[in-house]
């Protein structure tokens, strides 16, 4: 691309889903207009952008989607994207359509694609990380992680309810096949006993410790949450070795998706808008090449190169807190 003042952006969300992108679209759409930009909508996330599927975006074409779940842009993985064949095509669409610059959104698969475009074809980018996962550095928190944890938590509380009155143990899965945050979160903010992450081995024996000692002491349930991603399998494999040496009544409940559909709360619309706005503001200053998040309540711009060196590393802090006041 030639570098020439921006005049045109274009907009796609791709990977996994996240309630709050659809506040974040709105709020770049509006932006943008508000600054004089006209915006493209690509669909399909990097699909959308190899295949040439994309539409003209006005102020109406965001209205009343703040409060809905999912995207309206529609997101997927591309398997043509990550061949430098699907990446031409791509730039020659965008350059056909009149398009100076990108703002993607998603999560670290998403950075990754972003920042190789960049490089070989030279296409002013601005990220925004959303996610569920919340696994991506350069931002205390991604667009979504909000919204996955308080349905994780809705889940886990009427799970407690039938835990108690049956007197059972309950092992509920949650996702995170690399991350811990929403397993970790959830399991601080709904009394778990225990909760078993990626980021450190599981300890069956100490597990199994635990739930025999929480039984003498006349516990009348007791909830494990597992991140999907732990290293043991998943929490039926996890239930199925404690079940050898604890004889007690178990169920295993696997929250699925669920986790990633919903309206958007109150945290993920505000902060879905704030970098919104300000990767807006980094696409009229010129700084591309970068992922806009908020970092202990400041708007931070990481570079991609930067950003993807990065681990996001889970507050041990949290997790004594669970074993302190879960067992």
């Amino acid at each position: 691309m030639t570098r020439k003042k921006v005049k045109r952006i274009g907009i796609l969300t791709s990977g996994g889903d996240a309630p709050g992108m659809n506040p974040c679209i709105r709020a770049v759409v509006r932006t943008a207009l508000k600054e004089g930009l006209s915006v493209v909508g690509i669909k399909h996330g990097y699909e959308g952008l190899v295949s040439g599927e994309m539409e003209e975006m006005h102020w109406r074409s965001v209205s009343n989607i703040i409060k809905d779940g999912g995207t309206v842009l529609g997101t997927g993985r591309s398997r043509d994207f990550l061949t430098e064949r699907g990446q031409r095509r791509a730039w020659e669409n965008l350059k056909k359509a009149n398009v100076d610059a990108l703002v993607v959104m998603g999560g670290d698969g998403t950075f990754r694609g972003a920042y190789e475009f960049g490089e070989r074809f030279g296409v002013k980018i601005v990220g925004i990380p959303a996610t569920i996962d919340n696994d991506v550095a350069g931002t205390d928190y991604t667009i979504g992680f909000d919204t996955a944890v308080n349905t994780a938590l809705e889940a886990i509380d009427r799970i407690r309810d039938t835990a108690t009155s049956f007197e059972r143990i309950f092992y509920v899965e949650v996702m995170g096949r690399l991350s811990g945050y929403i397993a970790l979160y959830s399991a601080l903010a709904g009394g778990a006993e225990e909760v078993l992450i990626p980021e450190t081995r599981t300890d069956i024996k100490k597990l199994t410790e635990l739930i025999l000692n929480s039984l003498k002491a006349g516990k009348r349930s007791i909830l494990i949450i597992v991140a999907e991603g732990d290293d043991i399998g998943g929490a039926f494999e996890i239930a199925r070795k404690v079940r050898l040496k604890v004889d007690a009544d178990y169920r295993v409940c696997v929250l699925g998706h669920i986790q990633r559909g919903g309206s958007p709360t109150a945290a993920d619309r505000i902060l879905a808008t704030k970098l919104g706005y300000y990767a807006v503001q980094a696409v009229k200053e010129g700084r591309f090449g970068v992922a806009v998040g908020e970092v202990k309540g400041k708007i931070v711009y990481t570079p991609f190169a930067k950003l993807l060196k990065q681990t996001k590393a889970l507050d041990p802090f949290l997790q004594h807190l669970v074993e302190t006041l879960g067992a």
